[in-house]
């Protein structure tokens, strides 16, 4: 049986064995902490400089949406010369202009004379806007009823204080006007059909008429006070009638507006939005 002293000694020796345990349990939960506080300093560090750095509006969707940053955009600058008929209109002509189903956007808005329309020769329009002035060639030959009706609307001024309303940039580079209301909704009341024939193609420079398709229920055009200024591409199927052309002068401050971009109001369909870069017409006079 152990004495005294040694079952002292037992106790110290344990004692001992303990405490360098517990010293030993210390030090490696001082190095945890340590390791620990390391890598917290270490994600946090590198958490602030992914957010300084990363870009959140680098993907291909944010991009085509922000109508702040437009893509640059190649257009054309060779302006191509209008078409001629295959076969030449009567002259003079007889045009239809029908009562719309919506009425005129413009309240006193008539539509114009219907018969002894010229289809020989041009006129010469200019369309004072806030960009400048664009100098328009209207050609009777190439669309008499189209020519009439765009006259005789200028002339009673429904043309002005209004804004165009939308612009493509891919595809289809073309700038749409025509319309009080700024909406692509718009109309003078009356409608009339088509001045197109299967051969028609686009180029820069082309005035010619938007239109709504033909209307399923009378089988007729749907063509109104609407059109568009092709400035660059426009692979359209031949049915948009070509009235006129703008002058080169004209489709450079086109093309300004083009690069400024646009909303995207109109995508996936018809494309394009409305200008970034505002058109707004002041008068529009006809000589």
């Amino acid at each position: 049986m152990p004495t005294n002293v040694q079952r002292r000694e037992q106790a110290k020796r344990k004692l001992e064995r303990q405490l360098a345990r517990r010293a030993e349990r210390a030090k490696r939960r001082r190095i945890v902490s340590v390791v620990v506080t390391v890598i917290a300093v270490v994600v946090v560090a590198g958490g602030v400089y992914f957010l300084s750095t990363a870009d959140f509006g680098s993907s291909s969707d944010d991009a085509a949406a922000s109508s702040t940053t437009p893509k640059p955009i190649q257009i054309p600058t060779e302006v191509k010369a209008l078409p001629k008929r295959p076969t030449p209109i009567a002259d003079p002509a007889t045009c239809e202009y029908r009562q719309s189903k919506e009425p005129s956007s413009k309240e006193g808005t008539k539509a114009p004379e219907a018969t002894g329309v010229s289809a020989t020769g041009t006129a010469t329009a200019t369309i004072k806007a806030n960009i400048g002035d664009l100098k328009l060639t209207l050609d009777k030959a190439l669309a008499p009823c189209a020519v009439n009706s765009f006259i005789s609307l200028a002339k009673q001024g429904y043309f002005n204080g209004s804004t165009c309303h939308r612009i493509g940039t891919e595809g289809l580079q073309m700038l749409q006007c025509g319309d009080p209301t700024g909406t692509g909704r718009g109309g003078p009341g009356y409608a009339f059909d088509n001045e197109t024939w299967p051969e028609l193609t686009y180029g820069r420079g082309y005035l010619a008429m938007a239109n709504a398709g033909i209307d399923q229920e009378t089988q007729k055009g749907t063509n109104g006070s609407q059109f568009f200024i092709v400035y660059g591409d426009a692979q359209l199927s031949p049915d948009y009638t070509v009235f006129g052309s703008v002058d080169e002068a004209g489709l450079k401050l086109v093309d300004e507006v083009a690069r400024a971009g646009h909303d995207g109001s109109f995508d996936p369909s018809p494309g394009g939005g409305k200008p970034n870069k505002e058109v707004k017409f002041e008068t529009v006079t006809v000589e």
